[in-house]
């Protein structure tokens, strides 16, 4: 639950401390340091074969100091809050950015921010017992082999975690989140005869144990086993090039890795990016308009603060077909002579934040869903991904589509399967040829890698066609 004065009042980090450790970490001179304070619990129990197959819980706690001079940037963390391991850790960070330059007076008087409340819970995943979890696996477990003699194996696990955050920095802003998270994964396997199938369905966010309903608990159930049972009359289609049409919703991890990636700042920033020059220019047509936005109301990627203590804001990154910003942490912003975007994202205190995705999504268009489809006489309709690659810089990917359909005469027809997408993202974005007015974010527990560092993430849109993508199937 939210308690702005959570770590003065567990670790007594009141105001004067925290200025005792600015002072340490700004002792050799530099621009700026922020101090990144975090307490993690989170829990994680599953359920197979009728019984509970794993239990795992975690805690902990730190402070992650980072301090930047110019280009560079010290970095140092302590598990520990006391305040010589804090000092200990700004001295290391100190040292390691080096500025050389005069000592940086700490701010006189640390002020706390006003922040959102996104994500508020009746009851914090802290106080809730395994007594009352159980019953939601169990109930997916029992609902999912109901659905159909076929279905042999059920796995269901319940993770859900709070944080405390804490962030200030020398120019004396502090502010303050409680961060809940959760995701409820069902699987499902299958044998007709000789041949095994199996798929899932999970649902995640940031909100308490309330959230999970009996018709929510029934959907992943339902969805997973629906999902599963469906690839037994799944064909693969015949490979080559030709229409796709990706479904609302989740299709949208295409949209976040081969295209969102390359919109982050720092991989433009250092020309990495295909889109480092592409600011003002057109890279689409004019009914695509694609947004990062960290103020979804208990979306994964909804954050009340960003990890530098920056505002959240709604990021209009493309709009009708241009190009206009890029997600911006306090770093790159600088460099590019703009405001933070609030997309200063990090795993933990060990880690510095990067510019990262909050949920990303394409904006509804013109067009309807039944229309799309008929407009395609030979094509795909994708609907879920899996085991999905790309290269950032020029957006080359791979996806593996899961659950997905063949168009054929502009109607669904067969479900298919071992079918993967390959192409590139910056040509599918300007060959979107139509844009549905159905968009969807969808509730998956999606988590997005970088630098060896993940984080929650959302993502969606809405039903949209691409004129063609390499298809691979039957040769």
């Amino acid at each position: 639950m939210r308690k702005p004065d959570h770590f003065e009042s567990h670790f007594g980090l009141d105001d004067a401390r925290l200025g005792r450790v600015i002072a340490a970490a700004m002792q050799r001179g530099g621009d700026f340091c922020d101090l990144f304070f975090q307490q993690r619990t989170s829990n994680a129990i599953g359920l197979e074969d009728n019984e509970v197959n794993r239990a795992h819980r975690s805690v902990g706690v730190g402070v992650g100091i980072r301090v930047v001079q110019g280009d560079t940037t010290g970095y140092a963390f302590s598990e520990e809050l006391e305040e010589r391991s804090m000092i200990e850790a700004a001295v290391a960070a100190s040292g390691i950015a080096s500025g050389g330059g005069q000592r940086v007076t700490p701010p006189v008087a640390i002020r706390s921010s006003k922040t959102l409340d996104l994500y508020p819970v009746q009851t914090g995943w802290g106080e809730v017992t395994v007594e009352r979890k159980l019953p939601l696996l169990q109930r997916i477990n029992q609902r999912a082999f109901a659905m159909d003699s076929r279905i042999q194996k059920v796995r269901v696990r319940l993770a859900d975690a709070e944080s405390h955050v804490l962030v200030v920095d020398s120019d004396g802003r502090k502010a303050y989140d409680y961060r809940p998270m959760a995701v409820l994964f069902a699987q499902c396997v299958a044998q007709d005869g000789e041949r095994l199938e199996e798929n899932y369905h999970n649902i995640g966010g940031r909100f308490g144990v309330e959230y999970f309903t009996d018709a929510l608990v029934d959907e992943v159930a339902d969805e997973a086993a629906r999902r599963t049972l469906l690839l037994f009359e799944a064909v693969r289609p015949t490979a080559g090039e030709m229409p796709v049409v990706l479904a609302a919703g989740s299709s949208g991890i295409l949209l976040h890795e081969a295209i969102g990636h390359g919109m982050e700042a720092d991989f433009n920033r250092k020309g990495i990016s295909i889109y480092a020059d592409s600011v003002g220019q057109s890279i689409a047509e004019p009914f695509v308009s694609i947004v990062d936005d960290g103020t979804v109301p208990g979306s994964r990627g909804a954050i009340n603060v960003d990890d530098e203590g920056n505002a959240v804001q709604r990021t209009v990154l493309v709009e009708r077909g241009v190009l206009r910003t890029f997600m911006h942490d306090r770093i790159s912003a600088g460099r590019y002579g703009v405001e933070p975007t609030g997309n200063g994202r990090r795993e933990s205190f060990r880690h510095a934040p990067l510019p990262r995705m909050r949920a990303t999504y394409m904006e509804a268009g013109p067009h309807q869903r039944e229309e799309i489809i008929r407009s395609v006489e030979r094509g795909i309709y994708a609907v879920s991904f899996t085991n999905g690659q790309v290269q950032i810089g020029a957006g080359d990917f791979t996806f593996y589509i899961k659950t997905g359909y063949l168009i054929e005469q502009g109607k669904l027809t067969a479900p298919i399967k071992d079918v993967n997408l390959i192409g590139n993202g910056p040509q599918v974005l300007r060959d979107v040829t139509m844009v549905g007015d159905d968009l969807e974010l969808d509730r998956g527990g999606w988590t997005c890698g970088k630098d060896g560092q993940s984080v929650p993430v959302s993502l969606g849109m809405p039903t949209v066609k691409v004129r063609a993508i390499t298809v691979g199937g039957i040769g």
